[in-house]
């Protein structure tokens, strides 16, 4: 799938895919049509029907594997994303145990930190461009500091420890979360997908080639039902791309004041 189709808004991207899959039926129903005349008749008609069922349960398998995919990757890119919000919070609810000056220095870096991810790093996601060259500035900066600080107390000792393994998760899950934005259903699960309908739509139309009108309602049922199964997962394909998105609000709900 291409990246203009994933950042269609979902109503322009139905439209895209139902017209696509409709043309795919309406080409192979005029074919078959205009083929289907004298002896050839006959001989197309000599196809057995059961293998309507047979195809339509590859079809499945093939939708079910591709979708499952799918669910896996957006699972683990919400995952990813409450567990570095989760991790932020801890920083901030610990950072209090820390001198003033100290606990306002590591606020005003988580900030920026936040910050950047929301306004940089999700649109290159968006794009799949991110990249896990770059470490984040902030954070690192953040990481930096509280390890740099000199515990006064017992408490601050501990706060200090608490903070340094939050960072470290937040940082483990910016990573998983750029290396989710990645992820895809690949051109050769699309193209087998399609072919499989296509070979399905065929038997149906050769099956039917004595009865149009029922060749063409069959076959319209069933570039219906590839159509939405095929637009169920391009919507959700790309976990940080599109209309149906994982965006930053999690990250913005714990991003300290000013």
């Amino acid at each position: 799938m291409s990246d203009w189709l994933h950042n269609l808004p979902v109503p322009l991207m139905a439209m895209a895919i139902f017209a696509f899959t409709y043309l795919l039926a309406i080409i192979i129903f005029a074919a078959v049509s205009a083929l289907a005349r004298g002896e050839r008749a006959k001989s197309l008609q000599a196809i057995s029907p059961g293998m309507l069922p047979v195809l339509g349960i590859l079809f499945g398998l093939f939708v079910a594997f591709t979708a499952a995919q799918v669910w896996s990757d957006s699972d683990r890119a919400n995952a990813a994303v409450s567990r570095e919000a989760s991790a932020l919070r801890a920083v901030m609810l610990l950072a209090a145990g820390l001198p003033s000056e100290q606990e306002s220095r590591l606020r005003d870096l988580i900030r920026g930190y936040i910050e950047q991810a929301a306004t940089v790093e999700w649109p290159m996601m968006a794009r799949q461009t991110a990249s896990l060259k770059a470490a984040p500035i902030a954070l690192a900066e953040a990481l930096q500091f509280v390890v740099s600080i000199a515990p006064q107390n017992p408490g601050q000792q501990s706060a200090q420890r608490e903070i340094i393994s939050a960072l470290g998760s937040a940082l483990d899950a910016r990573r998983q979360r750029i290396i989710v934005s990645q992820a895809e259903v690949n051109s050769v699960k699309w193209w087998s997908l399609y072919l499989q309908a296509v070979c399905e739509l065929l038997v149906i139309a050769v099956v039917h080639c004595g009865n149009r009108l029922a060749s063409g309602i069959a076959m319209g049922l069933f570039a219906t039902g590839v159509a939405t199964s095929v637009l169920l997962i391009a919507a959700h394909d790309r976990p940080f791309t599109g209309q149906i998105s994982i965006g930053p609000e999690p990250l913005l709900q714990v991003m300290p004041g000013k």
